[in-house]
């Protein structure tokens, strides 16, 4: 009797499974209603197997997308994030997308759905600084567990100088800004990633004895330190680009048979001399 022969195909998802995991993920609801989310560019064919995640597609990120052939970059920031008079090779913008429709590749970005989310950038901050009795600062109104920002309790008796020397430390910065007095107790601790120095007044509201963000305007440390707040920046890269990680691991384990992994090009434009 003949030995009986099997052959495994194997398929690659299709680009609807993957947007569907990415929803789950981040559900574009959730995003502000400024915001530029969802698939902003396509990508050469309706399935995909090779997915990278980033915070911001720079040059160098543009350039290991086409070196590993991924066929869509999961960016935290939208490109383009305003519409494009020219999509040209004279601006970084243009050469950028140009370089990956020729690749190929697309584009999503889920950036304010993804800081909002259940387990997003707010929420693994939250669990990087040990806050308890996490909660949004603006909960959403159909969904109250997640929302914009977050807020929770420090450990007893951790100072804001603590928290920020523990931060920096989980983070892997060298230098934080701090605003306000920093030998008290932490206590409530407001979280808004990116540019949350804008959030000062939201946080406040909330009850919040620190503010706990990427970066602050000089004037909003000033408001914030007026209004009692403390003040804790790491920057905004930092703030963010470690949550990629994350979305990565997660969107691989969601899609059968999706290759995906976080940028290893990617570094923090600005630098401390």
């Amino acid at each position: 009797m003949a030995e009986a022969t099997y052959t495994i195909v194997f398929t690659m998802p299709a680009l609807s499974a993957v947007i569907d995991a990415l929803h789950a993920l981040a559900p574009l609801r959730l995003a502000a209603a400024w915001d530029s989310v969802g698939l902003l560019i396509a990508p050469g064919r309706d399935t995909i197997d090779r997915v990278m995640t980033c915070l911001t597609v720079t040059s160098e990120v543009v350039a290991e997308a086409v070196r590993d052939r991924v066929d869509l970059v999961v960016a935290h920031h939208p490109l383009p994030f305003r519409p494009l008079a020219r999509v040209t090779p004279d601006t970084g913008p243009g050469r950028a997308v140009l370089e990956l429709v020729r690749a190929g590749a697309g584009i999503w970005s889920s950036h304010t759905a993804w800081d909002s989310a259940a387990g997003g950038v707010n929420d693994l901050l939250a669990t990087l600084l040990g806050l308890a009795h996490v909660a949004p600062i603006e909960p959403d109104r159909e969904l109250p567990q997640v929302g914009f920002g977050r807020v929770g309790t420090a450990p007893a008796g951790r100072t804001v100088a603590d928290l920020a020397t523990a931060a920096a430390s989980a983070l892997g910065v060298r230098h934080v800004q701090l605003a306000g007095d920093t030998s008290r107790p932490a206590g409530r601790v407001g979280i808004v990633c990116g540019s949350g120095g804008e959030s000062v007044a939201e946080v406040a509201r909330a009850g919040c004895d620190t503010l706990f963000t990427g970066e602050i305007k000089l004037h909003d440390a000033i408001a914030a330190r007026d209004s009692g707040l403390a003040v804790i920046a790491v920057g905004h890269h930092a703030s963010e680009r470690f949550s990629m990680d994350a979305f990565a691991r997660r969107l691989a384990a969601a899609v059968p048979g999706l290759a995906c992994h976080a940028s290893r090009d990617e570094r923090d434009p600005l630098d401390w001399l």
